[in-house]
């Protein structure tokens, strides 16, 4: 059951990510959820909360930011470009 959380509220936080960087027409389904869910490890690591104890919007939003991060990183490097 937790892995099915993890990758549907993984693909959310990953199409919110891509939308916001603006990146969503160069990233499938797949992406998105992989984006989301290293994202939450980000967040796990930097506000010691993600998706991996419990979800509420708190968690939520820290596993965006974490995506948000993730990909002004990935941006940073391919373009030289934050967006």
């Amino acid at each position: 059951m937790g892995l099915i959380v993890w990758l549907v509220v993984g693909g959310v936080v990953g199409w919110l990510a891509s939308m916001v960087m603006r990146t969503d027409g160069q990233q499938g389904v797949i992406l998105n959820v992989v984006v989301g869910i290293i994202g939450s490890v980000i967040a796990s690591f930097l506000f010691g909360g993600g998706i991996n104890q419990v979800i509420t919007i708190t968690t939520f939003v820290y596993s965006l930011i974490g995506a948000i991060i993730l990909l002004a990183i990935v941006n940073l490097v391919r373009r030289g470009s934050v967006r």
